[in-house]
């Protein structure tokens, strides 16, 4: 009787957390959707200023600016509204979590939420070379045109990827947390790692050695500090073992 209450009670709370999340969403969107514009002007068009030649913004349908719209007010509101729904998902998940995987998951919450911003903020400045490499592509035959969706896509995208590769860090820190990977195989593994590094670089940026390396020496750094955060955060009786 007491597990069925249990579950019911769970389910309640999962419920309840839920209906938090929606309405700081619903609630983040509507001052997003009231200035799109200064959304589209600050985050979408001012990283085309700096690309040359600039390219156009063009929409082909009668409701596309109205859709896209609604798009950056539900995405803006979900952005906003991240640090309330990553909070109530924290508390609902550390109910079940023992103190040092608490400590843990919080500390990781508050890094993975610094780390993607820190992420998105450098593709917000990298973002010119890259729209610059694909405009001067065709070599000036074609004028670029980019469909407002389709630029949207992109950006989100592109973001997306900085943000996620910038939580490499994190990822360290909870799994040398938890014993499952120790600083001394991040260390043995650095040369190879090293040369993947260079590899995704060289396929997510402009094909020149500046970007490249533009691209490759923060990730190498970001390696580095992986190595020095799996380091703090390792148990020590795991090390006191390897040794």
């Amino acid at each position: 009787m007491s597990t069925a209450q249990d579950i019911i009670s769970y389910l309640e709370e999962l419920r309840r957390r839920i209906f938090i999340c929606v309405g700081a969403w619903l609630v983040a969107s509507i001052p997003c959707g009231i200035w799109w514009k200064q959304i589209v002007d600050f985050l979408l068009l001012y990283p085309l200023r700096l690309t040359s030649p600039a390219p156009q913004i063009i929409y082909t349908g009668p409701t596309d600016v109205v859709v896209l719209s609604l798009h950056i007010a539900m995405f803006g509101g979900l952005i906003v509204a991240s640090p309330v729904i990553l909070h109530q998902v924290w508390s609902f998940v550390s109910s079940a979590l023992y103190k040092r995987e608490k400590i843990i998951s919080f500390a990781a919450l508050v890094a993975s939420i610094v780390m993607f911003v820190a992420g998105a903020s450098t593709c917000y400045f990298i973002a010119p070379y890259i729209l610059e490499f694909f405009v001067k592509y065709s070599g000036g035959r074609m004028t670029a045109m980019f469909r407002a969706d389709q630029y949207l896509a992109f950006m989100m995208q592109l973001t997306l990827a900085f943000g996620l590769v910038f939580e490499m860090p994190v990822v360290s820190f909870v799994l040398a947390g938890t014993g499952i990977l120790s600083p001394s195989f991040l260390l043995r593994k650095i040369r190879y790692a090293i040369v993947v590094i260079f590899i995704v670089a060289a396929v997510i940026t402009p094909p020149d050695v500046l970007s490249q390396c533009a691209m490759a020496v923060p990730l190498i750094a970001l390696y580095g500090i992986s190595i020095l955060v799996a380091w703090l955060a390792y148990p020590r009786s795991n090390n006191d073992q390897r040794r």
